[in-house]
């Protein structure tokens, strides 16, 4: 399966972006109200500068405490991203997501993002990609 197969897949009402100056505090209250586990930190919702998660905040929040709540979103996020293309396999973005131990990756072709997976939305495809596999294989045996 490819990327681009779990994106038609997702309910996908846009990708979920904030500003670089947006506060933590408004970033956390709309992970909290999307029920998200991240955002992509973005000037123009097409060209990802950083990406803010849960994991980001909890960890600032357990070394500054609430102060870091008035900060911009660009002091917290992570910078460094990694990301995939839609012809990419789902497979492969899995274990770099597992390498690198993190959860969440936009989806790129060439400089402009398309989509957003998040590691749950993996496991979810391939969990379902095993379940047709295993009942091709019962209609085989069966004779179906």
């Amino acid at each position: 399966m490819q990327v681009h197969q779990i994106l038609r897949s997702k309910d996908q009402t846009g990708i979920i972006t904030v500003a670089p100056e947006t506060s933590v505090a408004d970033a956390a209250r709309l992970l909290a109200e999307r029920r998200i586990g991240a955002v992509v930190v973005s000037r123009d919702g097409k060209t990802p500068l950083g990406i803010l998660s849960e994991r980001d905040i909890v960890r600032d929040l357990g070394r500054r405490g609430s102060g870091c709540l008035t900060d911009k979103v660009e002091a917290l996020m992570t910078r460094n991203l990694v990301s995939c293309a839609p012809t990419d396999a789902a497979d492969s973005v899995l274990e770099k997501m597992t390498a690198g131990r993190f959860r969440h990756m936009p989806v790129m072709e060439g400089e402009t993002m398309v989509g957003f997976v998040s590691i749950g939305d993996l496991v979810a495809a391939r969990i379902s990609e095993l379940a047709m596999e295993k009942d091709a294989l019962a209609g085989m045996i069966m004779g179906n």
